[in-house]
């Protein structure tokens, strides 16, 4: 079948549409490119440079007709959203709605939709968080993830249209940037191997549910054809803390630097872990890489890249 990916030159979206294509369907991406690059770009894939919120993007699903959009797209910084909620709105609800108008006008078949299992539940009173977790954002970010959700729910109603949310959790892996999405995994792995020294916000032991990047795109492959409909968690339902992240990373690297720690960031989520027990009831899905496994791979990417330079 014809997929259209949104944000296919970025750190997730570039490996799901590296994976759709090697399961044999055609691949149309559509990127602005303000954070994705074109190195990310299966060659397979027909791109489109533009924004999810022109007219042009629109007409390329006209002109493309799709039977699945994966809507990946987004304004991802939590920090930009906090100073900037407007743009943030913009681009993850305005630019969706572009999107699905698009798809409502040529009988889209399916909805596969990014979403976040942190941002939107805010502050869990759970752990780990089911997907019937109330949603207490505590960023537009998060708001924007969730207000996404009630769109697709609304087009479902509306319209027909089937769609899935995958609410990711932190995914990490190849390809992360640093400097552009600021997943820690990856501020930590380039600063390690650059033989600097990491800084870790307050204490450390906050944590986060850590899910690699392939485990990802195969939930998102498991989405395309099983009939559900409706919001998934898709994580490990392991929490761990950012200092016990440090040390598997400081072996892996052989860094020499021990933790150090600055002030605690204001507003940042204590802990966040999402149960799992829906996406293998109605995907078939669960995750297969450890996090020590999923780490090595990342590490051993971004070496690779640092000593191709």
């Amino acid at each position: 079948m014809k997929i259209l990916v949104t944000g296919g030159a970025g750190f997730i979206a570039s490996h799901v549409a590296d994976a759709y294509i090697a399961a044999g369907h055609e691949v149309v991406i559509v990127d602005d490119l303000s954070s994705g690059k074109r190195a990310n770009l299966p060659a397979a894939a027909k791109f489109y440079h533009a924004d999810i919120r022109s007219p042009e993007a629109r007409e390329i699903i006209r002109n493309e007709q799709p039977q699945v959009l994966s809507l990946h797209a987004a304004q991802m910084d939590v920090r930009k959203s906090v100073a900037d909620p407007a743009f943030d709105a913009s681009v993850n609800v305005l630019g969706m709605i572009n999107m699905l108008e698009g798809g409502r006008e040529v009988g889209i078949r399916k909805v596969i939709f990014a979403s976040s299992g942190g941002a939107t539940y805010g502050e869990q009173e759970v752990f780990p968080a089911p997907e019937d977790h109330p949603h207490n954002p505590l960023s537009p970010y998060g708001i924007t993830k969730a207000t996404g959700e009630h769109y697709l729910f609304f087009y479902r109603a509306a319209y027909g249209m089937p769609y899935v949310a995958l609410r990711y959790a932190n995914v990490y892996g190849p390809r992360q940037d640093p400097h552009g999405e600021a997943g820690v995994v990856a501020i930590f792995t380039e600063k390690l191997l650059a033989n600097q020294a990491p800084t870790i916000n307050g204490d450390g032991k906050q944590t986060r549910d850590y899910v690699f990047v392939g485990d990802v795109v195969r939930a998102n492959l498991a989405a395309l054809d099983r009939p559900f409909v409706g919001s998934v968690n898709i994580g490990t339902g392991i929490e761990t803390d950012v200092t016990a992240l440090y040390a598997h990373l400081r072996v892996l690297t052989g860094s020499p630097h021990p933790a150090q720690h600055g002030p605690a960031k204001a507003g940042e989520q204590r802990r966040s872990v999402i149960a799992i027990g829906l996406a293998a009831d109605v995907l078939g899905w669960k995750p297969e890489i450890p996090l020590e496994e999923g780490l090595r791979r990342t590490v051993e990417f971004f070496r690779a890249r640092l000593a191709s330079r």
